[in-house]
């Protein structure tokens, strides 16, 4: 008897993307539509756009009703955008994550969660650094360095031998997210180092492959890349720290822990305190399904 094609959840963390996401949104709903059986949903979530990002999201909903959005006014990060969005994982069997910038093709994402749904691992990740990955545009050779630097500062403190880990094209089974969910606590870029530690500790199989990838004219991180690789390797220490005998040292640390975010403009990571709260939301999710949107137009399509 064949298995029924299981559900699909693709998370868009967008921060002021209203002059590229439109065309990233119908590519992929367009491609799923075509060749994915299965029930898909595309969900933006908005990090603070001060631009039309959620206009153009509603706009293209009006073609394509697996495309919704969850807005959320204030800044809260990409990885906090992320973490937010995994909240949903109990509605589908896989969910996953690209950037809105399209430089992860929608086959290339098909990809990723055909090996998921074949059970070969409990989460696939793209990698830009593997043999056999097609790159049509590399990054800048400084993004190129500092890419490797980092991977070398995150391989000494964690060992999970992945070449990758900040690939922003990752899917995984749906008891795999909800298991890692309250380990959660790193809102800038360093989350998609959370997210794999937090797998493998729990016992996850991850499966890296080598993927497709177009680097795009216009990436935040290269317009601020001092500040955004000092906050992702301060937060991947904090990481370690939690992780480690040493962590009731980091509640003495909390307030300059909070400056120093602050100061380099990005989001401080999340207290105990606020990860027992997501875990009560999550709950909620799981009995209740998604609560209603605060934000006009914005929300969870059915």
């Amino acid at each position: 008897m064949t298995e029924p094609v299981p559900s699909l959840l693709v998370l868009i963390p967008a921060y002021n993307e209203e002059q590229r996401i439109e065309p990233v949104l119908r590519d992929y709903a367009e491609h799923f539509r075509r060749h994915y059986n299965g029930k898909f949903r595309l969900i933006v979530v908005l990090n603070g756009c001060r631009d039309n990002t959620l206009g153009v999201v509603e706009r293209v909903a009006l073609d394509f009703p697996e495309v919704s959005a969850d807005n959320f006014p204030a800044p809260i990060g990409k990885g906090g955008a992320l973490i937010e969005g995994l909240r949903l994982a109990p509605t589908a069997d896989l969910i996953g994550y690209v950037d809105a910038d399209g430089a992860t093709p929608p086959h290339a994402f098909h990809e990723l969660a055909k090996l998921c749904d074949g059970r070969r691992a409990d989460c696939v990740v793209g990698s830009r650094w593997l043999r056999g990955a097609v790159l049509h545009q590399s990054q800048t050779w400084v993004r190129r360095f500092t890419s490797r630097c980092f991977h070398l500062i995150v391989e000494s403190l964690f060992w999970m031998h992945i070449q990758d880990t900040q690939c922003p094209a990752k899917v995984m089974r749906r008891e795999a997210a909800q298991k890692i969910h309250d380990s959660l606590r790193i809102a800038d870029l360093a989350f998609d180092v959370n997210l794999l530690y937090s797998l493998k500790r729990a016992g996850f199989k991850v499966l890296e492959i080598p993927t497709e990838w177009t680097d795009k004219i216009g990436s935040k991180v290269t317009s601020s890349l001092f500040r955004v690789s000092l906050t992702m390797f301060l937060s991947v220490v904090r990481l370690r720290l939690i992780h480690s005998p040493f962590r009731p040292v980091l509640r003495w640390l909390r307030p300059l822990d909070a400056w120093i975010y602050c100061t380099l403009r990005a989001p401080v990571p999340l207290t105990s305190k606020e990860v027992a709260e997501r875990k009560a939301a999550s709950a909620q999710v799981a009995t209740q399904g998604p609560a209603k949107p605060t934000t006009p137009g914005a929300g969870i399509t059915s």
